[in-house]
């Protein structure tokens, strides 16, 4: 029988506190890495998510940070190794997804959104290579999404964010590979998250939604987890600069 183990591997995942990123941390520690949850406002959901892993014989610790400052990344970053020993895999999680048409966004909206979901990507890429590349292995894995691939009316500062994340994949993969570091990402379309609860519980959005997926239903937050855990693994090995959809077939792209 084929399995997955990360038994050994230090993990760090932003946004690790909920959705997509608790269901990460959970299905890790269960193939055996030491997880770093990462978060910036939810400190009791991920102290939960913490607490999940440990009651189940796992190592995991929170790192609160604001990502929106380099800084910060950095010192998350540092802190992820300190208390792990170590950064094998880095998944890239954390956003946020705010509506606001074209012709009413405001420079605030703006800024947010890309200090956020770009700006902090970039540079917890940059301080977790840092510490890759002087052990020659890594992998990183970014969550796009797929408003990056097609884009999203009324959230184009969203969907631009998400696609530089594709296009960061893309620059990273073949600068790092002589390093011995994969890198890697995941494109999620609906998911149910708190992020968009909101649109979901809408029962006539949601319809909508849903008609526009080949497999007639929105995703688990558990089914991501699991296309970055084969990410993660050495399942992978020979898989880097890839984007891997993970939509139902809402968006076939190669």
């Amino acid at each position: 029988m084929v399995s997955i183990s990360l038994t050994g591997k230090a993990v760090l995942i932003s946004g690790g506190s909920r959705g997509i990123g608790r269901a990460t941390a959970l299905l890790m520690a269960q193939a055996g890495a030491r997880v770093a949850v990462g978060y910036q406002r939810h400190e009791q959901p991920a102290r939960e998510v913490v607490a999940a892993i440990q009651n189940a014989g796992g190592f995991a610790v929170a790192i609160g940070a604001e990502l929106s400052r380099w800084a910060e990344s950095k010192r998350l970053v540092a802190s992820c190794v300190d208390q792990l020993g170590t950064l094998d895999i880095l998944v890239v999680n954390h956003g946020i997804w705010e509506h606001a048409p074209i012709d009413q966004m405001t420079e605030e909206q703006w800024d947010q959104t890309s200090d956020v979901n770009l700006k902090g990507a970039i540079a917890l890429c940059r301080f977790a290579t840092e510490r890759m590349r002087t052990r020659r292995s890594g992998n990183v894995i970014l969550v796009s999404s797929t408003a990056g691939q097609r884009g999203e009316a009324e959230h184009a500062h969203y969907a631009a964010t998400k696609g530089a994340l594709i296009s960061l994949t893309k620059s990273m993969a073949p600068e790092l590979a002589k390093d011995g570091i994969r890198v890697n990402c995941v494109a999620p379309g609906w998911v149910e998250t708190d992020m968009v609860r909101d649109t979901l519980s809408n029962l006539e959005e949601r319809l909508a939604i849903e008609r526009a997926i080949p497999l007639g239903r929105v995703g688990r937050p558990e089914e991501i987890a699991s296309a970055i855990l084969y990410l993660a693994s050495d399942l992978s090995s020979f898989v880097t600069g890839e984007i891997l959809n993970v939509n139902g077939g809402a968006v076939l792209v190669g």
